[in-house]
């Protein structure tokens, strides 16, 4: 397939009601809704990390099956708006819960991502099950590389080795590390000659943990092409090109010199 010359990126950053999906659905229904400009104008449209529920340790009362509510709910949405969605969930499959990543297309075919690097401080690899696969998507030409949130703090997981043009990472990143999120993203983005894009949730969750947002985009050279401010909620229509991805790979070949090898779990 041609590559698409433009990709049009809309990053949904907001505060997120916690444990209850049917609010939050509603929420991202009139937020699409008062953002209407954007939303025609998006190619693909990303929501943060668990955005039905926020992150949540309760998988038990609250994960949805593989093709429950909210999934219909981002394949009907992504259809009206002729634009992929991408978010993750927490679901249950086969008797085991997973902090699982959609992305839909605008057909309502889907594709999905469990999350590898479950984040131990908060005690989610006691009641999730990590994901053992990367994820590419082949979308509208372009190669794109979902992550979730903690993922971010490894680079060999989030290497360059499958020639994707964009990484994203959908996230509930605290506040008090916004730090090391802008500073990774941005690493990321040096280091896998990429467009590497953080949508992260605003506002305090259910268990007291204030989220400030900083979610950003940035080109190949590391260079912030966004202006979402931090703390507001806000969606922002981003423009990726392809053609200054490939000026800057072919001035700066630096991919070709990667050290081969592989993971092994």
């Amino acid at each position: 397939m041609a590559v698409q010359p433009f990709l049009k990126l809309a990053i949904v950053q907001t505060t997120l009601h916690w444990e209850d999906a049917v609010a939050n659905r509603l929420h991202f229904d009139a937020l699409f809704e008062q953002n209407k400009a954007v939303m025609r104008e998006a190619d693909l449209i990303l929501l943060p990390e668990m955005f039905s529920t926020g992150f949540s340790m309760n998988p038990a009362a609250l994960a949805e099956k593989p093709e429950d509510d909210t999934l219909h709910w981002m394949q009907e949405k992504a259809g009206a708006l002729k634009a992929a969605l991408s978010g993750s969930l927490i679901i249950e499959d086969q008797g085991k819960y997973y902090n699982r990543l959609f992305f839909v297309f605008p057909d309502g075919r889907y594709q999905y991502y469990n999350k590898r690097h479950l984040f131990s401080l908060a005690g989610e690899e006691k009641v999730y099950t990590a994901g053992r696969e990367k994820l590419v998507v082949d979308y509208l030409g372009w190669r794109i590389n979902p992550q979730i949130c903690y993922d971010l703090r490894f680079p060999v997981w989030c290497r360059n080795d499958v020639d994707f043009d964009l990484q994203f990472f959908v996230a509930n990143w605290p506040e008090r590390r916004a730090e090391a999120w802008s500073t990774l993203l941005k690493a990321r983005a040096i280091e896998n000659q990429a467009y590497v894009v953080g949508v992260n949730r605003i506002g305090e969750d259910g268990s007291g943990v204030y989220h400030s947002g900083h979610s950003a985009a940035h080109d190949a050279l590391g260079e912030k092409i966004s202006q979402t401010e931090a703390h507001q909620e806000s969606v922002e229509l981003i423009e990726l090109r392809v053609g200054d991805l490939q000026k800057i790979r072919a001035k700066l070949s630096f991919l070709k010199d990667r050290d081969p090898f592989n993971l092994k779990f």
